[in-house]
């Protein structure tokens, strides 16, 4: 019995740290891709840059936390756990600020794309009018 316990203990960890190099993985896939299409948007002037380059980053944080929180399942040690709960608290911290960063950026693009939208209507008012 005790043998099969650590057996399934032992698998239970091979699919925890696979699953959470995985996730990681992605977060890095996620991060590199989002800097690189930033940098393009960058070189082309575009204004949404900011907002991609932050939505980008919070889903590459979703990722890594998703990471950290599973690795808690194979945790030994209450030093181990008190490392992984402030590496979580930070990357929480660092998600909630990036989420408020996206929702000014937000709000700061709409009047400009209102503007923008608004412009064309009334060029073609002024031309029906003539």
């Amino acid at each position: 019995m005790e043998e099969l316990y650590r057996s399934a203990e032992s698998i239970l960890r091979y699919v925890v740290e696979f699953s959470t190099l995985l996730l990681e993985f992605f977060g890095i896939c996620i991060l590199v891709y989002t800097a690189i299409k930033s940098f393009i948007l960058w070189l082309r002037k575009n204004e949404s840059i900011r907002l991609e380059l932050a939505q980008g980053i919070a889903l590459a944080l979703e990722f890594k936390l998703g990471g950290e929180v599973l690795r808690t399942v194979v945790v030994r040690e209450w030093a181990e756990l008190g490392i992984l709960g402030a590496i979580i608290a930070l990357r929480a911290a660092l998600t909630f600020l990036i989420h408020w960063e996206i929702k000014n950026e937000r709000q700061a693009l709409e009047p400009k794309d209102s503007k923008n939208a608004q412009a064309p209507d009334s060029a073609n008012t002024d031309v029906s009018c003539q």
